[in-house]
């Protein structure tokens, strides 16, 4: 952790000094990450690509107000910069273009996984196989989950090597053994050729033709509005997924691309009780966040005067609190 939010300080120095001189420009449109090899020369260049990179779409009426990128020039832009597109070698890294595919699912076919997630933050949630007794119990509750990420703006879909007539097969079983009453309203996607779990290193092409039973691992990609992957969580076939910290994940990493915040470790349960300049302690900063370490003392100024920095022994003042509320009540 010490080493990492050095290496963000390091960044910061540097984005400070040129962020202000860097003329917004789209970069160029990459649209699959395992092909490409493009990376970034140098932190401005990034920058530049990533300075006019809001999504345009409308989000349907039935979805809140659709996730944008903040506009503060040292917060997420600059943050987000530091990230490559794409790969040399061809691996799916966090930051990277996802690869783009057409998918047969249980909701009917689509051409492009891009085009079907247009300007939306989205889930793609794979599992082993059908009619398993774990993927069954995980599909029930993502399900109980859907309508609450649909409110987030965030799509979902889920994917295993299996034909889309046994997903639908499948499904009658997952709704009767769910406690709760549910319905599937996220399509499942039929990867029978394996070629999208290939391409998200899901299964591995050179071995799994061997394999009497070619499983892809539990995998979890959230992928924001311009198809950048934000977080990828691997799991065996024998440990389900918890659905409450996948939501989790999708709010705070939505918060963090609206807002130039991190989330502190067991966020939103943290910082209950923290020592303040005087002596005294306080519990105001439960929920709490962290400046983006790239967030000049500027802009921390102007966007959330009264943070609160904690006092520690190197007096780097890097650990920069936000309370939830003055969070909530910034302007996108």
């Amino acid at each position: 952790c010490f080493l990492f939010w050095s290496t963000m300080m390091s960044f910061a120095t540097a984005a400070r000094a040129i962020v202000s001189k860097t003329p917004a420009a789209r970069g160029a449109f990459v649209r699959s990450a395992a092909a490409t090899t493009a990376s970034r020369s140098s932190l401005s260049a990034a920058v530049a690509n990533a300075a006019s990179s809001l999504p345009s779409p409308s989000s349907p009426s039935s979805y809140r107000s659709m996730s944008t990128m903040d506009t503060m020039e040292s917060g997420t832009k600059t943050y987000m910069s530091l990230y490559p597109e794409g790969s040399t070698d061809g691996g799916l890294r966090l930051g990277n273009i996802v690869p783009d595919f057409s998918m047969e699912t249980t909701h009917g076919n689509f051409d492009s996984f891009h085009e079907w997630k247009k300007g939306k933050w989205a889930i793609l949630f794979s599992h082993p196989a059908d009619f398993t007794p774990v993927c069954t119990t995980e599909i029930g509750r993502l399900a109980l989950k859907y309508d609450h990420l649909e409110a987030m703006d965030c799509l979902v879909a889920t994917l295993s090597v299996d034909p889309v007539k046994s997903h639908q097969d499948w499904l009658n079983d997952v709704v009767a053994h769910c406690e709760n009453e549910i319905d599937i309203k996220f399509p499942i996607i039929g990867d029978q050729d394996r070629s999208i779990s290939t391409a998200y290193g899901m299964i591995d092409p050179g071995t799994s033709d061997d394999q009497d039973l070619p499983l892809t691992i539990r995998a979890v990609f959230i992928v924001n509005p311009e198809n950048k992957l934000m977080l990828s969580l691997n799991y065996p076939a024998c440990v389900g997924r918890n659905m409450d910290e996948i939501v989790r994940c999708v709010e705070a990493l939505q918060l963090s691309y609206e807002k130039s915040i991190a989330t502190p470790a067991n966020w939103p349960n943290n910082h209950e009780d923290i020592p303040m300049p005087d002596g005294s302690r306080s519990t105001d900063f439960k929920g709490s966040v962290f400046l983006l370490p790239t967030v000049s003392e500027e802009e921390a100024e102007e966007h959330y005067p009264g943070y609160h920095t904690c006092d520690v022994p190197s007096k780097i003042n890097y650990l920069r609190l936000v309370k939830k509320e003055d969070v909530e009540s910034k302007a996108g």
